[in-house]
């Protein structure tokens, strides 16, 4: 059997009984609100009709500053839902570990996006291996809103950070069926043993939104423990629809900084020495691609002019037309290296759980070596910095998806 193959196969987890209703845990749902009361309706109904015994649910909804009118709704349509209204918007991140704070006695805690409907059975399925103890966090086979496709069956990612869905975009079918072993457990729909969840410091508040969920599931198999994905809690999604609210380059700036925190804080010492340098190089290409940047800028000395007396003529004009976009890159990369004491501390405390080594985890990536930006001069420098620095071999046989993801 060659390396892919028992990978692959190692990938894959036997589900045991389903549970009796008589042995469900108590559950709190966290749902997180910003100006989504458009969303409201279908996510609650859906939730009022769960199979799942009422004394044992607790559902929570984290407003995050909304003005649309979302909390009065809630307070006259869904009393039985807990309301925690924030004054402003604290972020994915930070209210989602405000939600799990304030749960009551519940055993498992379950993070639900605003923006998604359930399957009457999504609740009983998604905490069924953790209550076996097969996993302590799992994650749902999400759907788009029509059914007609994948939003994510398990996560990975590649080795600079770049998370990505498990399934995205194809039609469902059978190979999202299979129960098995994933990187993480997608935000919008996951659930997690609470103490652990507690133990591990929750979700990175500093990350605000995006890939807390990629460092989590890493941080949770490092320390020890396994994340599943449920293929029987079934749920459907608008996908990014909050996101579509704030300025791209504000998302950008998070997009960026955000995977390149998770790679310092995860890999192991030998391998984050091995993989920082093309990690940035990679951030610094795309953020010239995204400032629209060309390679023969008038700023190469390739063909410059010599200045006239007045050292005036010939110079390139002061404000060059830079993307918004890739302004946020740069700051981006710039917070990452700039407060690396800072980030060696928080680095320091992940390590100090760690109980499994870099390699056991790298099938989980799927796509280890996915290059995201397949243009030329990107694709060279890809292959010439992996070759380089030996992640060709560090990740060898482990591309476990057959074909280039989509984000």
């Amino acid at each position: 059997m060659s390396t892919q193959q028992r990978s692959i196969a190692e990938l894959y987890v036997r589900p045991g009984a389903p549970v009796e209703t008589a042995a469900l845990p108590k559950v709190a749902v966290v749902i997180l609100n910003y100006n989504g009361r458009h969303h409201l309706a279908g996510c609650f109904e859906s939730l009022a009709a769960l199979d799942y015994p009422r004394e044992k649910l607790d559902v929570l909804l984290v407003d995050n500053g909304s003005d649309d009118g979302s909390v009065e709704e809630m307070r006259a349509l869904w009393p039985w839902v807990r309301l925690i209204v924030n004054p402003r918007n604290y972020g994915f991140a930070p209210a989602c570990n405000q939600g799990a704070a304030n749960r009551r006695d519940a055993r498992i805690v379950a993070f639900l996006n605003n923006d998604m409907r359930v399957d009457p059975l999504w609740l009983r399925e998604l905490v069924g291996p953790i209550v076996r103890g097969e996993a302590v966090a799992t994650t749902s086979k999400m759907l788009s809103w029509d059914g007609t496709h994948i939003d994510s069956a398990g996560g990975g990612m590649n080795f600079h950070g770049q998370g990505l869905q498990y399934g995205y975009g194809d039609a469902p079918g059978a190979e999202h069926e299979v129960p098995r072993k994933t990187l993480f457990a997608c935000g919008g729909a996951m659930a997690m043993d609470a103490r652990l969840f507690d133990e591990l410091g929750g979700f990175d508040r500093e990350y605000f939104a995006y890939y807390e969920d990629v460092d989590l599931g890493w941080r949770t198999w490092l320390a020890g423990h396994e994340v599943h994905y449920a293929p029987t809690s079934v749920c459907w999604h608008h996908h990014s629809s909050t996101s579509k609210r704030f300025p791209p380059e504000t998302i950008r700036l998070i997009q960026t900084r955000n995977p390149l925190l998770t790679c310092v804080k995860n890999y192991d010492e030998e391998n984050l020495r091995r993989v920082l340098p093309v990690m940035l190089a990679i951030a610094v290409r795309r953020m010239l691609m995204v400032a629209r940047i060309p390679d023969q800028h008038p700023y190469f000395i390739y063909g410059a002019k010599p200045l006239d007396r007045d050292a005036t003529a010939g110079t390139v004009p002061s404000n060059p037309d830079i993307s918004r976009e890739g302004v946020a890159d740069l700051i981006g990369i710039h917070e990452v290296i700039a407060r690396w004491p800072h980030w060696m501390q928080r680095r320091a405390q992940v390590q100090s759980l760690r109980k499994r080594a870099d390699s056991e985890l790298f099938s989980l990536f799927l796509k280890p070596l996915w290059n995201v930006d397949p243009d030329p001069v990107s694709s060279a420098m890809f292959v010439s910095l992996t070759e380089f620095y030996g992640l060709d071999k560090l990740f060898d046989g482990l591309d476990l998806m057959g074909r280039e993801p989509r984000q």
